[in-house]
């Protein structure tokens, strides 16, 4: 997943920033709400997390004018404003979601996902995929008794095919939801990781569509 971090606060910028990194995700972090806006017209984001104070503006008024663009990006709101009166205007103005500071960021984690998985249709956390059961928050996959160890990266890959599921994910698309801007991508990274999901969760897993990418079936 390929995340865009709104966040002026240098200290919790980088905590945040670490953590999502930490699992296996692709994170991107302005200070101003000028280059998130350009951000977000660079690239194809898969979620925003946006503080509201910024130096250059309000991220409410951000947040509706994305929204009147016809953007339809999850954005989880993290901020320290714990108004009623402010949270409720939040998720009016289009937020999927909103986290009060100070707070743990295992929850951050389990509300990223949260979102994720409701904009790829999936409620449910736990999947069946090939012979394996795949609990995405707790990122836990059993082969019957047996559990299977996955590293971050290659939970990250297995997350965005399986947001996309029954559909073909572009290597480009993959290595974007893996790397930040200016990160250095190596050429066979999405093949390595590909590679051993297959090994360890069955070689039909993930089918390769020649000159197009990859696909876990519906």
């Amino acid at each position: 997943m390929r995340v865009l971090l709104v966040e002026d606060d240098v200290i919790l910028g980088e905590a945040i920033r670490d953590s999502v990194a930490a699992h296996g995700h692709g994170v991107d972090w302005v200070k101003r709400l000028d280059e998130a806006g350009l951000s977000l017209d660079t690239v194809a984001y898969d979620l925003v997390l946006l503080d509201l104070n910024l130096p250059d503006g309000f991220g409410l008024k951000f947040l509706k004018e994305l929204r009147g663009k016809g953007s339809d990006v999850p954005v989880i709101i993290v901020t320290a404003q714990d108004q009623i009166g402010v949270r409720i205007e939040g998720l009016d103005s289009g937020a999927d979601d909103y986290l009060v500071k100070p707070f743990d960021l295992d929850e951050l984690t389990a509300r990223l996902a949260a979102v994720a998985r409701r904009y790829a249709g999936q409620p449910n956390p736990e999947l069946d995929v090939g012979e394996a059961r795949v609990d995405l928050t707790r990122k836990v996959a059993r082969i019957g008794d047996k559990q299977i160890e996955l590293t971050a990266r290659e939970w990250a890959v297995l997350e965005t095919l399986l947001r996309h599921r029954g559909a073909i994910v572009s290597k480009p698309d993959i290595e974007d939801s893996l790397y930040e801007f200016g990160a250095e991508v190596e050429s066979n990274a999405v093949e390595v990781y590909v590679s051993r999901l297959r090994k360890k969760l069955g070689a039909k897993v993930i089918e390769t569509v020649r000159g197009l990418g990859y696909r876990v079936a519906a």
